[in-house]
C-alpha cells in the first residue's frame, strides 16, 4: 500500500481506457476510486469497466471505490426550422411550449416547469452561458425574453435557470433505470446530479437506502443556499463547478469553493473538487500553470478528492494527468506550511468520546513522531472523524467490510485493509501494529496510535487510544 498522498484522486473511466492493464497502470499511479458517467456509454460499457477495476483491486490485494454519476435532467431548447439563427443584444425572443422548429423569433422549450418558475426580471442562460435572455413578460405556455448577450444559437443546445428552483425531480426515467443498473452492479457511490434542495436527497435516498453511500453534486444556486443541511442528508458533496460556473458568476467559484470544503469539514463529510482540474491535458502530455495551481489550490483547502473528468474518460494522456496531479498533491502535502494552514481551519469538536479521541489522535501526531494511526471501524464512522481532523500521520482503517473499506477510498489521509478475522481480535494491539508493519507503514521502533471500540466490534463505540512502539 504504502500511501505517498492524504488526498485523493476520483478518475472518470471512458474510452481512452481500453483495458484491465490501464486501470491498473492508474491505480499504481495514484487513482484511488474510479466514477462510471452515466451521462455518456451503454450499460454493457459501463459494465465492462467495473468489473477492470473489481478484477484490479482483486490483484492489488486493497480496496478501489467505484462512483456511479447520475446524468440528471437535461433542458435544453428545441429545433430551429434553419438549424441555427443568430440573436443580437436587444432583439426579442420567445420561449415556448410550441414543437413547431423555432425561428429567429421564437424556439419550443419543452420543459414548462421552467416556464411556471420563471418571473419578469430572471435571467436564462443558453448554451452553457454563452448566451443571456432576460425574462420582460410571462405568459400560461411562454415567456417573452430580451437578448442581453447574444450569438449563434442551434438545435437543442442547454437552458440554465440560475434564479429559478424548478418543481423538477433530479432523477429522470433514465436515472431510475440507470441507478437500478449500476446498484445492481454494486457501485460503492452514487453521485446526484441537479441537486436543488434537501428533499431531492431524500428522494434519492429513499431508492439507493443502503446499498451505496450517496454524493450530492453541488452545480446549482440554490443547492449552494442550503448547502449545510443538504450536506447532512448526504454522505459527502462534490462541487461540480462545471454547471456551477455558468449558472454563477465564474468570480464567485472560488469562494463558493472553499465555503463548501469548510462546511463538509465542519460536518465531517468528505468532499470532492471537480471540473476541469487539467483539461489542457486532454491533449497535450503537460498542464498550464493555472491548472496546476488550481489543483493545489485545492489540496490546501483541504479538499478530501480532486477529480478528473475528460483528462482520463476520453483525453490523449490518461495516465499522465493522474501522474501529474499526484505529483501536483505530493508537493503540496509536503510544504512546510501545509499541516498548520489545515490546523488553523479545524472545526470545532463535537461533545461526544469519538471526537475527543480523534481530537487527540491529531495532537499526539504532532508531538510524537507517529508513524501511522490505527483505528478499528465496522462503519467507517470513526476512521472519517478522525479524517476530519487532519492529523499528520495516515489512517490505517482496519475493517471486516469490504463495502466500508470501498466508502472510505474518498476520505482524506485514510487507506484501509479488509479481514474478516477483524470481526474477533483477541489482542487488538499486536493486531494493528503488525497490519500497519505489512502494509510498509511502520518499522520496528516506530510510534504507532492504535483506537478502537470497547466492546470490540460495536458500531459507534470509539472510546479507546493506545500509544505503542512497534518491536
Amino acid at each position: 500500500m504504502t500511501p505517498n498522498k492524504k488526498v485523493k484522486i476520483l478518475a472518470t473511466l471512458g474510452p481512452a481506457i481500453k483495458s484491465i492493464d490501464d486501470i491498473r497502470q492508474l491505480v499504481e499511479a495514484g487513482v484511488n476510486l474510479f466514477r462510471l458517467n452515466f451521462s455518456h456509454g451503454e450499460h454493457a460499457d459501463h459494465a465492462l469497466r467495473y468489473n477492470w477495476v473489481r478484477d484490479v483491486e482483486k490483484q492489488l490485494g486493497h480496496p478501489v471505490g467505484i462512483l456511479m454519476d447520475l446524468q440528471g435532467p437535461k433542458l435544453r431548447v428545441g429545433r430551429f426550422a434553419e438549424g441555427k439563427i443568430n440573436l443580437q443584444r436587444g432583439d426579442a425572443f420567445r420561449l415556448d411550449l410550441d414543437s413547431t422548429p423555432g425561428t429567429a423569433q421564437r424556439v419550443n422549450l419543452p420543459h414548462p416547469e421552467i416556464i411556471d418558475a420563471l418571473q419578469p426580471g430572471m435571467n436564462l442562460l443558453l448554451d452553457d452561458g454563452r448566451l443571456r435572455l432576460q425574462v420582460t413578460a410571462k405568459h400560461a405556455d411562454a415567456v417573452d425574453t430580451q437578448v442581453i448577450a447574444g450569438g449563434e444559437l442551434s438545435d437543442r443546445k442547454g437552458v440554465n435557470v440560475p434564479e429559478a428552483v424548478l418543481q423538477l425531480s433530479p432523477l429522470t426515467e433514465k436515472d431510475r433505470l440507470d441507478l437500478a443498473f449500476g446498484l445492481k452492479l454494486g457501485v460503492d457511490w452514487v453521485a446526484l446530479s441537479f441537486v436543488q434542495r434537501p428533499e431531492d436527497i431524500i428522494e434519492a435516498r429513499a431508492l439507493i437506502q443502503d446499498k451505496a453511500f450517496l454524493m450530492a453534486k453541488i452545480e446549482k444556486p440554490s443547492a449552494v443556499v442550503h448547502l449545510e443541511k443538504i450536506a447532512e442528508l448526504c454522505d459527502a458533496i462534490m462541487v461540480a463547478r462545471g454547471d456551477l460556473g455558468v449558472e454563477v458568476p465564474a468570480e464567485n467559484v472560488p469562494r463558493i469553493q472553499k465555503d463548501i470544503i469548510h462546511t463538509c469539514r465542519k460536518l465531517g463529510r468528505p468532499v470532492v473538487v471537480a471540473t476541469q482540474m487539467l483539461e489542457s491535458m486532454r491533449f497535450s502530455p503537460a498542464p498550464t500553470r493555472a491548472e496546476v495551481t488550481d489543483v493545489a489550490n485545492a489540496v490546501a483547502e483541504g479538499a478530501d478528492a480532486v477529480m478528473l473528468s475528460a483528462e482520463t474518460a476520453s483525453g490523449d494522456y490518461p495516465l499522465e494527468a493522474v501522474s501529474m496531479m499526484s505529483k501536483i498533491i505530493c508537493q503540496v502535502e509536503n510544504g512546510p506550511d501545509f499541516q498548520s494552514q489545515l490546523d488553523v481551519n479545524r472545526p470545532q469538536a463535537e461533545a461526544t468520546s469519538a471526537d475527543a479521541i480523534s481530537c487527540a489522535i491529531r495532537r499526539i501526531s504532532a508531538i510524537l513522531p507517529v508513524s501511522v494511526l490505527v483505528n478499528y471501524t465496522e462503519s467507517g464512522a470513526s476512521s472519517l472523524r478522525a479524517s476530519r481532523e487532519r492529523p499528520k500521520a495516515p489512517i490505517l482503517s482496519l475493517t471486516p467490510n469490504l463495502h466500508t473499506a470501498r466508502r472510505l477510498t474518498v476520505a482524506w489521509g485514510i487507506y484501509s485493509v479488509v479481514s474478516a478475522d477483524l470481526h474477533e481480535v483477541d489482542d487488538i494491539a499486536t493486531t494493528a501494529l503488525s497490519a500497519a508493519q505489512e502494509q510498509a507503514l511502520a518499522k520496528p521502533g516506530d510510534t504507532v496510535v492504535i483506537t478502537a471500540g470497547v466492546p470490540f466490534g460495536k458500531p459507534g463505540t470509539t472510546n479507546s487510544l493506545r500509544i505503542e512502539t512497534l518491536n
